[in-house]
């Protein structure tokens, strides 16, 4: 399988920075208030690592499974492991995908930022009974939903830009629709000195769109109930699995 982050891991960490500052707050608030255990969490899509520092700082001691399939994206995210004492000792890198990687028991929580899109209808419900089947009790996955919600066409804006030495690097996007539930990416980084380009890479990747509401539905399928967390800007989800004696969404 082709690896879409393999030319834009160079410029990835960097340019997610911004939208991380929101994003962390609220990640480790629904982590700090999980009561299952003192099992382990699984970072599926762990990306760069940032989301792996969150975890360990909002549960001090509980052990990280980070899961990421792209080998660039692993190499950043080993080098913020291994600089970091604490998370040297916590934190399990491997290949993998949501299927393909084994989880320990009792999982205290899944993560699962910015992923959700990378999966296919059928890989999705698969990931939502999964979670049913191994979180433990009091266990939760988080995971997020941005727009677009359907498949549309998105024009090219610029969603980063970031000031490093001399040098600017930006990161634009854009989006056309590829299928009934579909659209794919196109990204374009470049490095600028004084307003020229001195190098670039664009990457193209497919994300499977839905909206929360159908989401939740698929979820409620499984036996998991759906809640908001944090500024609904975000889009931040929690699933938990439905209480014996209310089957209600928390919605």
């Amino acid at each position: 399988m082709s690896d879409p982050y393999e030319r834009s891991a160079e410029y990835l960490d960097i340019m997610i920075a911004e939208a991380w500052e929101p994003l962390a707050p609220a990640l480790a608030e629904v982590l700090s208030v999980v009561r299952a255990g003192a099992g382990a969490v699984v970072d599926l899509g762990a990306g760069s690592g940032r989301g792996v520092r969150v975890i360990c700082d909002a549960l001090p001691q509980v052990p990280v499974l980070a899961v990421e399939p792209s080998a660039a994206m692993r190499a950043v995210l080993l080098a913020r492991v291994h600089e970091d004492g604490e998370l040297r000792k916590r934190v399990t890198v491997v290949p993998g995908d949501c299927a393909s990687t084994d989880w320990p028991d009792g999982v205290h929580a899944v993560v699962a930022l910015n992923v959700i899109g990378h999966l296919p209808p059928v890989q999705r419900r698969a990931l939502w009974n999964r979670a049913a089947r191994q979180l433990a009790p009091g266990g939760v996955l988080v995971f997020n939903v941005t727009p677009p919600f359907a498949p549309t066409e998105v024009e090219r804006v610029r969603m980063a830009h970031v000031v490093i030495g001399e040098l600017e690097y930006e990161g634009w996007a854009s989006a056309r629709p590829s299928g009934a539930d579909e659209i794919t990416w196109h990204m374009d980084y470049q490095v600028l000195r004084q307003g020229q380009v001195l190098a670039g890479a664009s990457a193209e990747y497919r994300w499977w769109v839905a909206t929360e509401d159908a989401l939740a539905a698929e979820a409620a399928e499984a036996g998991l109930t759906l809640r908001r967390a944090g500024d609904p800007v975000l889009g931040l989800c929690v699933l938990e699995r439905v209480s014996t004696t209310s089957s209600q969404w928390l919605i």
